[in-house]
This record gives structure tokens, C-alpha cells and sequence, in this order.
């Protein structure tokens, strides 16, 4: 072979090597992996034109099975709005058969909420709705789903915006949880589990159930901003009760507990044919 050759080859294989390594070593590589979800993760960010909604059919009042929980020592327990709305009487269920009948109602005008006085209440929850929330938070929702006691473990997923239609229209932002664990045995909706709480890991309540999603396995919650300013509106004094931990090994007898305390009880509405 002449040397022309050989200085040619040469060349060629150097602006090869050239080439290879004067490029980002981790140009084609793909991206690291997102950072998985923990429980001290970023904050919680505004509301957003681009959350997700979710639409739910309000329809004609009917005898049904609800969730309330005691916000002070006066009798006066939060809910979901459409648990109690176009109730003819409304009862907590404070014994075994035995029902407390619900003074009065008072509804927001804005939101899924409702507030309800019986006149005495033995122990409220501790709320927390002012310290902001970070995702992956974990969540226990407490109550009666399908009319049986039963909570539910979930951690914060995002914001969302609830649309109604039907007898009521509106929109509100609303807090995504999802599902991580169940009561054993409790497959299905969790209908009847709408105005209970949900704890925190330290036993402070922060929000209130509205809606679910079965399919999905969410389950969603009043912003707590929209609870502290409904119970503002009112003038509801809030008093802190007993705050027992919770953990995902723990959270049934916790929530037995919340239950056993009369802090979470069942709402139960009557309609008149």
C-alpha cells in the first residue's frame, strides 16, 4: 500500500475519533427518572386552568348514608353538602339504633360543604388547615362507606376542580388523593364515606370528603382553604380534640378510635316521599 493511502486512513479515523468524543457523552442518553413521591415532597401548587376535573351529577335528594365529623364541644359537625341538601330530617348516629336529631343545616352557597348543630358534641378533631401541604402527604379518610365503618389510605396527588351538574351547577378546587390501602373486606364505591375527614399521619384533619373515583382509586377533598373560610363565614369557634397518630400499619384502630370517640360519626338523611 502507498503512503498516500496510509496518510489518508489515518486522517479519516482521526476526525472519527474527533467527532466521538467532542459530543456530550450523555446527549443521546435519556433523561434521569423522576424522583419518587415521598411524603415530605414538593409543595402543593396553586390552582391551575390546567387541573384535572372531575364532573359529578347532583341529583333529586334521596334517603342515603353519609359521614360528619365534630369541629368543637357545641355540637356543630361539618359535611358533605350533597349528603344533607334537600334533607326533610337529618340524624347522627351516636349509639348503636340510636340517632341524634340534627337541629339545623347550614349549607355553602360555593362548595361541597355543610355544617350541622345537634347543641353538644364530646370530642372534636384536631383541624389543620392552614399549614400547607406538600404531595405525597398521607392521607386517612374515616367513615361509614356503604353504611359500615371503614377508612381508607391514600397519599396527595394534586389539585383538581369539582363541576356539578344537574340540580346544583358550579365549580371548586378540590385536593386528589390516591389510594394506597383499604379496610379488608371494603371493595367497591365508597359511597356513604362523603363528609368524613381526612387525617394526617399526626391526627389533624386536613379537609373534607367529597367525591370518589372507584375506577381510578381517588378520592377527593374540599381545599382546606375552602373549609377554613366556610366555617369563618359562620363563625364557628374550632376546638382542638384528641389527635391520635396515624400509619399504615396503624390507621384501622386509629380510626376506630376517631369513631369510638364520637369524633367521626354516621350522617343519616330522610327524605319524604
Amino acid at each position: 500500500m502507498r503512503r498516500f493511502d496510509w496518510v489518508l486512513y489515518l486522517v479519516v479515523f482521526g476526525v472519527l475519533v474527533f467527532s466521538l468524543y467532542s459530543q456530550d457523552r450523555h446527549a443521546d442518553a435519556p433523561e434521569a427518572p423522576p424522583s419518587v413521591l415521598e411524603s415530605d415532597g414538593p409543595m402543593l401548587p396553586p390552582p391551575s386552568p390546567l387541573d384535572e376535573q372531575v364532573l359529578v351529577q347532583v341529583d333529586a335528594p334521596k334517603d342515603g348514608i353519609g359521614t360528619a365529623f365534630a369541629v368543637n364541644r357545641k355540637g356543630q359537625w361539618i359535611t358533605a353538602r350533597h349528603v344533607v341538601d334537600g334533607c326533610d330530617s337529618v340524624g347522627l348516629l351516636v349509639a348503636p339504633g340510636q340517632y341524634v336529631p340534627v337541629e339545623s343545616v347550614s349549607v355553602d352557597a360555593d362548595h361541597d360543604l355543610a355544617l350541622l348543630s345537634t347543641g353538644r358534641s364530646p370530642n372534636p378533631v384536631t383541624l389543620d388547615l392552614g399549614t400547607p401541604l406538600t404531595l405525597g402527604t398521607e392521607g386517612y379518610h374515616v367513615g361509614y362507606p356503604q353504611g359500615r365503618p371503614g377508612e381508607v389510605a391514600t397519599r396527595l396527588m394534586s389539585r383538581s376542580k369539582l363541576i356539578t351538574r344537574g340540580m346544583r351547577d358550579g365549580s371548586e378546587p378540590i385536593l386528589a388523593w390516591a389510594e394506597i390501602g383499604r379496610t379488608r373486606g371494603l371493595d367497591g364505591t365508597l359511597g356513604g364515606i362523603s363528609g368524613g375527614p381526612v387525617f394526617d399521619h399526626q391526627g389533624r384533619v386536613r379537609g373534607v370528603v367529597v367525591a370518589e373515583s372507584p375506577r381510578r382509586g381517588r378520592i377527593y377533598t374540599a381545599a382546606p382553604d375552602s373549609v377554613e373560610a366556610f366555617l369563618t363565614s359562620l363563625g364557628v369557634e374550632q376546638e382542638d380534640g384528641p389527635a391520635e397518630a396515624f400509619s399504615v400499619e396503624s390507621y384501622g384502630p386509629s380510626s376506630d378510635n376517631a369513631r369510638r370517640r364520637l369524633q367521626v360519626v354516621k350522617v343519616a338523611c330522610k327524605v319524604q316521599p
